[in-house]
């Protein structure tokens, strides 16, 4: 991968000494994201050149990967079915893939606040015989090497930060995306080491960012992908990688959990959320928990409802004797068929979380977001490319219909069209919701003959902080449970110190006239990163009043704050490439 990015380096050197004339390196297909969706469909589309044309290299096809690696941006600690990558490598089992530890067992249980009871009849969806626990960072670098051993050529450490829009007749269609410009100080000012982000043309562009994509979210606006009142529902998963004695360790053991902490006797109202954890590896469990981001509380704290979690006898002892390992946080969108995007505009098409694959019911997203992009490689190709480069002249602009068709007609889309209705009856009542997903799941099989809509945005659902119960959560033991700083370090997140802000804010003085007096400061709150904090403003007067602060730096681009704040206010933007996380040691 470096050989690419350092030609890439080399090009957009070219073009330092001029703020507008980029350079340009044109595709036929460019992938943003590197994740299984992204690459996966690099693969495919590489596969079906060499088929039909003999060789791979008749399409030329990018992947942009804005951490320093593939695979270090991934939360690493899951469980996945093999079905899609099967379908993408029928050999896989034989071919090096990171894929070994089956799972042997799998328990659901539900918390009180000191008991524990264990359901003895699981849901279909939570039977994994079959499946495995995985480092997902790890199969995402298998996956690169894959593509690149197909001629993909990848681009790490570099963020498309704009899309690059045409207009062709009047009617605007997606050309591709500029990458962020590198070398600007805090202050805006160019430096030294400025270089213009070069532009990346493509005569299609996936989107595959993942989780609310900042270039995702810009054309679901600009192509009106979504409708006005169509919403999309998303959780904040906070995840630790811990050693355990081997005593304490089953390999393949799989547990789940529901109830305490979010109950109403700690100060939640119907708060969708549970947790898990995947024992793998020699002695090691992946352990974390979920929360709905459609909580109506604003003294809730995501993170320390995981920390507090930990807390309960039945966890403790799970852990007891063991060592943290690795920290890390992302959101999760969860709003299933009712939530999803239109998957295809002019110039481009939307894969995997980008437009929203989580089967929730059975907690996994990796094998839908490949075959996502499976699809939408096949129907690339088959409606754009079957007859090799064509003219000369690029073909920028077309929308390819066939996608969302080969979808329709697809696995994928029977799989999660059995379970539309879940997330939305967990929001109307959360015990509701565990009801309806037994039943769906063993019995109906999603023909129900209704389909429910989310009826909300999860950052209009707060309440003001006046009509809520403010949560105690335990002091850190720094053993069992951590401050946030504390763990923080765990995470890997680095950024370059002297870039601007990726974090915008459209308004300040919202931020303490809203967010603040209205909400007591919720940024400070869902935030697992510890990025935005309400300090004292000084002053002559020494007035008492608070600012928000932003610790730009300390992102691990989970997005939440861009997901949950009360006034939309919040834009998290693309930093330098490279910059964030490190999850390799999951």
């Amino acid at each position: 991968m470096r050989r690419f990015s350092a030609r890439l380096s080399a090009a957009a050197a070219g073009a330092a000494g001029d703020a507008v004339e980029r350079a340009i390196e044109e595709y036929d297909v460019v992938i943003v994201g590197g994740g299984p969706a992204g690459l996966s469909t690099a693969i495919r589309l590489k596969e079906l050149a060499a088929k039909h044309t003999g060789s791979g290299d008749s399409l030329r096809v990018a992947v942009l990967e804005k951490g320093s690696a593939i695979g270090v941006h991934t939360m690493s600690g899951a469980c996945i079915q093999t079905n899609a990558l099967e379908e993408l490598f029928p050999n896989w089992k034989t071919n090096g893939a990171p894929v070994k530890q089956k799972v042997s067992g799998d328990h659901f249980y539900y918390l009180s606040k000191t008991g524990h009871y264990e359901c003895p009849i699981l849901p279909t969806t939570l039977h994994n015989e079959h499946n495995y626990i995985i480092s997902l960072g790890d199969l995402c670098r298998w996956l690169g090497e894959q593509a690149e051993s197909l001629g993909v050529e990848i681009f790490c450490g570099f963020a498309g930060s704009n899309p690059v829009f045409s207009s062709d007749g009047g009617k605007k269609h997606l050309e591709g995306v500029q990458l962020n410009d590198v070398g600007i100080n805090k202050k805006r000012e160019k430096t030294d080491q400025f270089q213009p982000g070069m532009i990346l043309k493509g005569r299609q562009t996936v989107l595959a960012e993942g989780c609310r994509g900042s270039l995702t979210k810009v054309l679901e606006k600009h192509f009106s992908l979504r409708g006005e009142h169509q919403y999309q529902s998303y959780g904040l998963g906070v995840k630790e990688v811990w050693e355990i004695p081997k005593e304490q360790f089953k390999a393949g053991r799989i547990r789940h959990t529901i109830g305490w902490p979010l109950t109403k006797q700690e100060g939640h109202a119907n708060t969708y959320g549970g947790s898990w954890s995947y024992e793998f590896g020699d002695n090691m469990v992946s352990t974390g928990f979920v929360v709905g981001l459609d909580y109506t509380n604003p003294y809730t704290r995501p993170y320390m409802e995981f920390q507090k979690w930990k807390t309960h006898p039945f966890v403790s002892s799970l852990l007891q004797g063991g060592k943290p390992v690795s920290y890390g946080a992302r959101t999760l969108i969860e709003g299933g068929l009712v939530g999803q995007c239109k998957m295809s505009f002019p110039g481009g098409v939307v894969v995997g979380d980008a437009c929203g694959f989580l089967n929730l019911p059975k907690i996994k997203g990796t094998h839908t977001a490949m075959k996502s992009g499976i699809l939408a490689a096949e129907s690339l190709y088959s409606e754009l490319f079957k007859d090799g480069k064509g003219d000369a002249k690029p073909d920028y602009g077309r929308e390819c219909k066939e996608y969302y068709d080969r979808y329709r007609s697809s696995w994928l889309y029977q799989e999660l069209y059995s379970v539309r209705n879940v997330r939305q009856m967990f929001a109307m009542n959360f015990y509701a919701g565990v009801l309806y997903t037994g039943v769906t799941c063993m019995f109906t099989h999603g023909m129900e003959p209704w389909t429910l809509k989310h009826t909300h945005a999860d950052h209009a659902t707060l309440l003001p902080a006046k009509d809520c119960k403010p949560i105690e959560y335990p002091k850190p033991d720094g053993k069992l449970t951590f401050d946030l700083l504390t763990n923080h370090a765990r995470s890997g997140a680095t950024h370059k110190a002297d870039q601007p802000s990726h974090l915008k804010l459209k308004e300040w003085t919202d931020a303490e006239k809203i967010n603040l007096n209205v909400y007591a400061g919720p940024e400070g709150r869902y935030c697992p990163a510890g990025v935005y904090e309400w300090v004292d403003a000084g002053g002559e007067n020494n007035s008492g009043k608070k600012k928000l602060q932003i610790n730009a730096q300390n992102c691990v681009h989970c997005k939440a704050c861009d997901i949950k704040d009360p006034t939309q206010n919040i834009n998290w933007t693309t930093p330098e490439g490279g910059g964030g996380p490190n999850y390799t040691s999951m």
